[in-house]
Formats: C-alpha cells, structure tokens, sequence
C-alpha cells in the first residue's frame, strides 16, 4: 500500500513549486483507491461519459455540469444548488460565447455517488488547500468555501465536424484552480488534445499553432485513463490541439472530467448572481473531506511566484 498522505503532499508541494502538475492515470488511481473509492467504482467511470446530453453552445461537444462546494471549515464537500454558468473575457476567456449564460444540463446520481468521482473532488480540495495564489478581482478570498464547478465533457470529431477542446485559443477559466482528468478516448489519433501551458504574457484567443514558442511552458497529453493536469488558473493559461480521428470516416470521442475550483465571488462579480452556496435539494450530496490535510503555510513557487518553465 502507497502512503496516500504522502503522495498528496509530495503533489501539492510540486503544484505548489512549480505552479502546475502533471498527474499520470496509474499513479491516481492509486491515490484514488486510498482516497475511499473503489475498484468497481473506478471502472465504471471508464463508461460514465454515455448519459450526457447536447451541449448549449458547441455543436462537437456533449456535457454536463454540476456546483459543489469545499467546505473547509466545516471539513464538508457539498453539492450546491442548479445556477446557470457565465465566464467572460474579463476572466481571460475569449470565445463567442463569451459573457453569454449559458444553462447544463446537470449532473447526476450516477456520477456524483460514484466513490471515484468523490475521491477526485476530495484529491483535488487536499491539494490545493492553502495554496497561495495570484488573486482574481471581485473573489472573496477570506472566506473558508470553495466553489468547484464540474464539467463532465465529450469533445467529438466526425467526418463533418472537428472537435476543439479548447476552441477558445489561449485562455485562463476564471477561477483560482483548473484540474483536468481524462476518462476515455476512442478512435483520436497520437497528435490529438495536446494541452500547452502557457507564460500569463501569451496573448488571448491565439490559436495553439499561433503563439510565441517562447511563451510555452509545458505540454502534456492525456493518453491514459486518470492522467490528471492541476493548473494555478490565474498565473498561467493554455490551449488544447483538436481532436482528430484515426480512422477520419468514423467518430471520435474524448471524455474528460474539469473541475474550476475558486473562491465565492462578491457583489460586482459577473457570475455572482449564479453563485450560490445554498445545498441542492432534490439530488443532494454531502461527504467528508480529509482529515488534517492542509498546512498553515502559503506556498508558491520561489521567491517572485514566477513560474519555472518546463516540458513534458
């Protein structure tokens, strides 16, 4: 058996340093496992991506999402009540949907009482705990909740249409903390959904072919089950390359789990009128996080908080 508080804190500690992380799929599903879930559990979220429904904007995309909270006051992780969702180009996000509100279908029962997809919520509230971040306007950053929007997403390719998982270009998500975790690819070739970490200076909406190389920090390539990518939102952004398909007369798919993890917002925030903290009741959720799982400290990466520049 891994020594699962250790492994937490050895990422954190990198995440922290280095201001994004690169998990591979066979090092979280072990994790996962000391986290509470269980085999079965993680399995099933190998085909947990077949019940999602026509997304509200993007015509190659299927989704779902969900609010939950991080309680770490109270040491809770609740799932919160239906709100629509708005990002806008204020937050670094440009793309024609930009300040629209948009409405999900949510999130449910199947995935959110599925001990794995606990456990990635739980991973994910243990790590960045504590972590001192580059703060965003309008944030409370003196409360003790977080707010975790979660995407549940299938990019899709056919012969007719490409799948861009980031058709936005260069971009951030408006929160304090993005985390990315794949859960299944079919039929996408070896060069599909490659994620470049971007330098905060790369200019916004450039395609990924199109920016300054010398602003790239990072690449890496969710290939295999799990394989997760932690990034401080507001210090760095990045792009995904579309996904292509192997076999072009067939569909291809790529199924993946984001979370945007941040701080409440406050009155003169865009998406405050969307942003509250009130459990849901029809489909509610409420589970313990860690115990003991957070230090005092705030952590950064060296001394000016500048990220250090690193590949794949």
């Amino acid at each position: 058996m891994i020594d699962i508080a250790k492994q937490v804190e050895e990422i954190r500690d990198e995440y922290a340093r280095e201001r994004y992380t690169f998990i591979p799929g066979d090092r979280m599903e072990e994790i996962l496992l000391g986290l509470g879930a269980t085999p079965e559990d993680i399995e099933a979220l190998r085909t947990a991506s077949e019940n999602l429904a026509a997304d509200p904007t993007l015509r190659f995309r299927e989704s779902r999402n969900g609010r939950f909270c991080f309680d770490y006051e109270q040491n809770r992780l609740q799932r919160l009540e239906f709100q629509p969702f708005i990002l806008t180009k204020d937050e670094d996000f440009v793309r024609h949907d930009s300040g629209k509100v948009r409405e999900f279908r949510g999130i449910q029962d199947d995935l959110q009482l599925n001990t794995g997809f606990q456990a990635l919520m739980r991973f994910q509230a243990a790590v960045t705990r504590d972590i001192d971040v580059q703060r965003r306007p309008k944030l409370d950053y003196d409360s003790q909740q977080r707010v975790s929007t979660v995407f549940h997403l299938r990019t899709i390719t056919t012969p007719k249409l490409v799948g861009e998982p980031a058709a936005e270009g260069v971009h951030s998500d408006g929160v304090d903390h993005t985390m990315t975790t794949l859960l299944g690819l079919d039929n996408i070739t070896g060069d599909s959904a490659v994620t470049h970490v971007h330098d905060p200076r790369q200019k916004n909406g450039l395609r990924w072919d199109e920016v300054d190389e010398d602003l790239v920090l990072g690449r890496h390539q969710h290939r295999h089950f799990l394989d997760t990518l932690l990034i401080v939102d507001h210090e760095l952004k990045h792009t995904v390359t579309p996904v292509g398909a192997e076999d072009p007369k067939s569909r291809a798919t790529r199924d993946m789990l984001i979370l945007f993890t941040r701080h409440p917002t406050t009155e003169e925030h865009a998406s405050h009128p969307y942003d509250s903290l009130i459990p849901h009741n029809e489909i509610p959720l409420d589970i313990q996080l860690l115990e003991g799982d957070g230090h005092g400290d705030d952590r950064r990466s060296d001394e000016t908080g500048h990220p250090r520049r690193r590949s794949a």
